[in-house]
């Protein structure tokens, strides 16, 4: 018997690509929270939600508190992603802060950011 993943991020979510990168970054619109920046753009292939998460070296040196914040918004995504009702997004999560906030914290920024794009 095989259940359903409600949450899940497979690899068909993730954006990459240097061609699909470079157009959201182009035609995409900008907003920005507390401790992010993002960007996205509205009606992509296949109608499905790709994300893709950015954290600076120039705030993080080690690479270890790079990937321990990239993991937190992947996750705050995973668990949120719900609130988009939009298909076909893709959307860029960029880092913008000099200090690792809490997971909570990021959670509601993440969610707020997938509240905003949907309306």
């Amino acid at each position: 018997m095989s259940f359903p993943l409600a949450n899940t991020l497979p690899k068909e979510e993730r954006l990459c690509g240097k061609t699909t990168v470079s157009a959201l970054i182009a035609g995409g619109r900008w907003g920005s929270t507390a401790h992010m920046k993002y960007c996205f753009l509205c009606g992509g292939e296949g109608g499905l939600n790709r994300i893709m998460v950015s954290v600076p070296k120039k705030f993080f040196k080690r690479a270890v508190k790079r990937n321990l914040l990239k993991r937190r918004i992947r996750e705050a995504y995973r668990t949120r992603k719900e609130l988009l009702s939009v298909k076909g997004a893709d959307i860029l999560f960029q880092y913008n802060s000099p200090e690792i906030v809490d997971f909570r914290i990021i959670c509601e920024e993440v969610a707020g950011v997938l509240r905003r794009i949907s309306r």
